[in-house]
């Protein structure tokens, strides 16, 4: 009995010591190990958590050829400037596999490094078959020996510089180096640094629809896969739901561009679920679009990637991708606009994980969120070797630092917003008209440009953008950037009077609005609250009697 109470003590005493220890690593934030990144889904509309809480990516991608020790500084000093919390940075699989199965992740550990250095999490984009369609990343090894890993044949016979997606050991080998890559960050960065890995970039090919070779030809002619022949996925490409048959007997004129879009996801897919399998970090592609409103030839556009005619194609093939995003570098509204409502479905989280920098498409920033997307990225951050100096890169980076600015204390704050569907948004179009939000007992009108009293000076380009923040009925955050808000009764509250109850200009930290002054007289009267240049967070509560 002694020994029993002995040993029962001994049991108590390590548990209180465990205890101990997991309240002292908790209080002093020195535990190791984070909750892995996870994409959730409600009501068709999407969150990203981190660390178990919504997470909006502020984001920026540095160019492609920057990720090496030497050429870091200046992108970690655009990121400082604009105020991001999250860095695009390519790896690239040549500099990864030197040699067959020799495997060098000294680049993954200077930037898994230098993210916790400046505190900023981490979005891998894994430069291997494709990168824009080519693949100019794959080793040297590979490269030299174009007989084993072959690239696509054109209709005319013709080579053109895309690597063909018939290659099976040109697969494996991309599979085999990216769950290497993935199964390395599981080890290497239980913190989870990196929050989502892209897997290729821009995947397709220009120059060709399809590979028109021998084996692609054979595989061409056969059976349509069943995946693709669920009525669901027929009924999403416009196809009578028991159709079947050989490629060109149930897609017709699509045939080709249908084949090469299911042969590039597959291959990805199989690349995707080899990464999946030793670590379940959030995966994605990214696409080269086409135009949305014209429906052109696939002659004319990056075939085979996921543009938006193909999602279902590529959700079909490639099940371990999480989503397809956008790289938007369309700036006129029509266009821009309905991109981010294409990829924006209950089937697919919406990122932008491309865009352009100017203030033309800093404006999406705002429709992104509406949307519920879960982050957004402009290229070309750094200064890439051009010479131009901090100043130029400040300046450059300006209008989407004053975004992100404005946005990062209340970061998780706008991502639960935007996952519950809180947030509308407007943009100023090529016509600079002006444009309505639907509140249900209110309307706001939003007139673009510079604003005093009466009067509005137009922009000379559409730059504006306004969203608001629906907290209740009658409460209302308005953000935005040279504009004019104005209301006006609805519903239940037609007819009455009303009045801004309160306007209140501020910020959020730490979860809550705080107070820089309240507006009134000159700020509040000529019809409601104006802002300026600089992105500016008004809490305003509407009264109708």
């Amino acid at each position: 009995m002694k020994n029993i109470v002995i040993m029962r003590m001994i049991r108590m005493a390590s548990i209180w010591c465990v205890m101990i220890l997991l309240a002292l690593g908790t209080a002093w934030g020195q535990t190791d190990e984070g909750t892995i990144p996870q994409i959730i889904k409600k009501d068709g509309r999407h969150a990203l958590l981190v660390d178990g809480q919504p997470f909006l990516m502020l984001g920026g991608q540095a160019h492609n050829s920057s990720a090496w020790p030497g050429m870091m500084p200046q992108v970690w000093s655009a990121i400082k400037a604009m105020n991001a919390n999250t860095l695009e940075v390519p790896i690239y699989w040549e500099q990864i596999e030197p040699q067959p199965g020799k495997y060098d992740f000294s680049l993954v550990d200077t930037l898994l490094k230098q993210g916790r250095q400046h505190k900023v999490r981490l979005v891998l984009l894994w430069f291997a078959t494709w990168k824009n369609g080519s693949n100019h990343y794959m080793p040297e090894w590979m490269k030299s020996d174009a007989v084993k890993y072959p690239n696509i044949t054109g209709k005319n016979g013709q080579p053109v510089d895309s690597p063909s997606p018939h290659t099976q050991s040109a697969m494996e080998a991309d599979a085999k180096a990216f769950a290497a890559v993935m199964g390395y960050l599981k080890k290497a960065d239980p913190q989870y640094t990196v929050i989502i890995v892209q897997v290729q970039n821009e995947p397709g090919s220009w120059g060709s629809v399809r590979d028109f070779s021998p084996i692609a030809q054979k595989l061409f002619e056969g059976q349509v896969p069943t995946e693709l022949l669920k009525p669901e996925v027929l009924k999403a490409l416009n196809r009578p739901s028991d159709a079947k048959g050989t490629w060109q007997e149930v897609f017709g004129i699509n045939a080709d561009e249908y084949f090469h879009a299911w042969s590039v996801a597959r291959y990805i897919g199989y690349v995707a679920a080899a990464g999946k399998v030793v670590n379940k970090l959030p995966l994605y592609v990214n696409a080269a679009l086409r135009d949305p409103i014209t429906n052109p030839s696939a002659s004319t556009y990056e075939s085979g990637g996921p543009t938006d005619n193909v999602i279902p194609i590529w959700k079909a093939a490639a099940p371990a991708i999480d989503l397809v995003a956008p790289d938007i570098y369309m700036p006129a509204s029509e266009n821009a606009l309905k991109v981010i409502e294409l990829y924006s479905r209950p089937d697919n989280a919406l990122f932008v994980p491309e865009i352009g920098s100017g203030e033309e498409y800093v404006r999406y920033f705002y429709p992104v969120l509406a949307a519920g997307g879960i982050g957004f990225s402009p290229f070309g951050i750094d200064d890439n070797g051009r010479g131009e100096g901090k100043v130029e890169t400040e300046t450059h980076l300006a209008s989407i630092a004053q975004e992100y600015a404005m946005a990062s204390p209340m970061m998780r704050e706008l991502a639960k917003w935007s996952f519950e569907g809180k947030i509308k948004s407007v943009v100023e179009g090529e016509d600079h008209a002006e444009q309505t939000i639907d509140l249900g007992l209110w309307q706001a009108t939003v007139s673009f440009g510079a604003s005093r009293r009466n009067t509005v000076q137009a922009n000379a380009r559409p730059i504006s953008k306004a969203m608001v923040i629906q907290l209740g009925e009658n409460d209302l955050l308005l953000i935005g950037t040279l504009c004019h808000f104005t209301f006006r009764p609805l519903g239940a509250n037609a007819r009455k009077s009303w009045q801004y109850l309160k306007v209140e200009e501020g910020r959020y930290e730490n979860g809550e609005f705080k107070l820089l002054r309240i507006l009134n007289g000159d700020e509040t009267d000529w019809g409601g609250p104006r802002v300026g240049a600089v992105p500016t967070v008004l809490h305003v509560t509407l009264v109708a009697r």
